[in-house]
């Protein structure tokens, strides 16, 4: 399995690494992407860290909610409600983002169930994210499936799955592309 880093702005803060730290971390552990997510921050901000971020990092850089900020890194990352604030439907909410965000860039959609992969399936994106494989401190919301219903439903993705929610460095999930780690890179 392949690393896909989630760089939470709260985690770094509260943790108190800098950009350059959580870097050279994914680095040293061989990931290949990054997704940046802050909650916090207007847009402005947002972007200044992405071109921060895509400064030290040469590997893929997704944003998480934000697409209008994908040109400047590798793509977006929405959530099932954030697709549809562009449409009701999802196929043409994808359309929607795809002329935003172009199709150099990727993008990835959150599922949950075996619903939402089967209609991802069928829509032009690069990945699914799919959980949460365990609780997690950063989303007390998340759905906690386990890891063997994962990789079970991983097994129906035609796209790449990202396998998230309190994954660790050491998991490995059957039928899941990354694991997506996050609070886990800060324990050395």
């Amino acid at each position: 399995m392949r690393l896909y880093a989630l760089l939470d702005e709260r985690s770094l803060r509260v943790r108190g690494w800098s950009l350059e730290r959580f870097v050279s971390r994914v680095n040293d552990l061989g990931g290949e992407i990054i997704q940046y997510r802050n909650k916090d921050a207007d847009s402005g901000f947002i972007r200044e860290r992405l071109e921060e971020l895509t400064t030290l990092y040469s590997g893929r850089v997704i944003v998480n909610d934000y697409p209008e900020l994908a040109d400047c890194c590798g793509g977006v990352h929405v959530g099932q409600e954030d697709m549809l604030k562009y449409s009701s439907s999802p196929k043409e909410a994808i359309g929607a983002l795809r002329e935003i965000v172009g199709y150099d860039r990727w993008i990835g959609l959150s599922t949950h169930n075996e619903k939402e992969i089967s209609i991802a399936n069928t829509l032009d994106i690069d990945y699914i994210g799919l959980g949460a494989c365990r609780a997690t401190g950063t989303k007390e919301d998340a759905g906690v499936l386990g890891i063997e219903t994962v990789s079970r439903l991983a097994s129906l993705s035609i796209h790449p799955v990202a396998a998230i929610g309190g994954v660790r460095l050491d998991d490995d999930i059957p039928n899941a592309a990354y694991r997506v780690v996050g609070s886990a890179l800060y324990e050395d």
